[in-house]
């Protein structure tokens, strides 16, 4: 497989460079990805994707040789990113069993390299692409400067009106899961009883944010009954999760059974570092989401982390490759091309994840 890495270029228009300084969900995106309205009802299909209801899609390898001939992009999110890193591993393992050739872009956060990275797709042929920029309001104008009526697949983000299908987590759902297992985890060991339950949110994020972590709430309500002593803290990334959960826990300094949701698995692994420094990790209960590679080890081994809602982004290529080469070829698609969530925690982690060096 022939893989191209574009230049990137910064010199756009200042309302794209505006929307990318005003980039919704990098703070999420450190781990399992989230963006602005990245199921927004405006786009076709994306209602069922959010509120629990769409069915989700088998895992499927490309047919060798499936992608003869064809020339398919992809605009990925950003490759110094853990979660983008899975995700465009795999898209670039299933194009080249296909034998596609596919054209690579990071747009590295940024709605202007994303545009270039579309702009570039337009000259160089592209037959259809894959699209995982993450800033939604630039999505309509990155759209027509890419290849026109060519399939486009939206990776966790919707990507306006080109859009062909929606490709990757039913937040909702992944919420509800997450929430689910760690009211069971709670229920069993401490019959839901606790003094504080803490949510890291990315409330940049808007909708996905909303659609996460009230799933998460559902999803534990279902087990242990109404939330109280709930505090929200605007913490999706790592290193804000350690400064904010820092100062929450100066300010409860008697809460001794902590419960910890977070959107995704940096935010937890930010609280749980800095409940180590205070010398409380034995206190902390948590959930996250994703189920990255980051928190395997945590899943496996680590008494008081109930398990994630799983993601797999090492597999979004055995869906993205196929699908798209469907699309190509003129095959109508589902509008949804949802991942199948449920919990892993550490009776069943190694079943999908080499743990053993944990």
């Amino acid at each position: 497989m022939k893989v191209q890495l574009l230049r990137h270029v910064s010199t756009i228009a200042a309302s794209l460079a505006a929307a990318s300084l005003a980039l919704v969900g990098v703070g999420g995106l450190s781990g399992s990805p989230v963006g602005a309205g990245s199921a927004d009802s405006t786009v076709p299909g994306t209602e069922a994707a959010d509120d629990g209801s769409a069915e989700f899609v088998e895992f499927r390898e490309a047919e060798p040789g499936s992608g003869e001939g064809m020339t398919l992009g992809l605009i990925a999110l950003d490759d110094a990113i853990p979660f983008s890193k899975l995700v465009s591993d795999s898209i670039r393992e299933q194009a080249e069993i296909a034998g596609a050739e596919l054209v690579f872009c990071d747009s590295k956060l940024d709605a202007a390299v994303a545009l270039e990275c579309a702009r570039s797709f337009a000259t160089q042929g592209v037959q259809g692409y894959l699209n995982f920029q993450p800033v939604a309001d630039a999505a309509q104008s990155i759209c027509a400067a890419g290849p026109q009526d060519v399939p486009v697949i939206a990776i966790d983000i919707a990507q306006g009106e080109c859009q062909t299908a929606f490709m990757g987590a039913n937040n909702s759902r992944a919420g509800n899961v997450a929430g689910e297992g760690l009211g069971n985890y709670m229920s069993e060991k401490f019959d839901c009883e606790y003094d504080a339950y803490i949510s890291l949110e990315d409330l940049g994020v808007g909708e996905v944010n909303d659609l996460r972590m009230n799933g998460s709430r559902g999803g534990f309500e279902s087990v242990c009954g109404e939330i109280h002593d709930e505090r929200v803290l605007d913490a999706g990334r790592q290193d804000v999760a350690l400064t904010k959960f820092g100062d929450t826990l100066t300010a409860i300094p008697d809460a001794e059974t902590i419960i910890v949701v977070g959107i995704n698995d940096d935010s937890v692994l930010g609280a749980l570092a800095a409940a180590r420094t205070a010398g409380r990790a034995e206190q902390l209960h948590m959930t996250g989401m994703g189920a990255d590679s980051t928190a395997h080890c945590e899943i496996a081994t680590n008494p008081n982390w109930a398990g994630d809602a799983a993601f797999f982004p090492e597999r979004y290529g055995e869906i993205g490759i196929p699908y798209l080469i469907d699309a190509v070829n003129g095959e109508e698609i589902p509008e949804n091309l949802l991942v199948d969530h449920f919990f892993v925690n550490s009776e069943n982690v190694a079943d999908y994840y080499d743990v053993g060096d944990c």
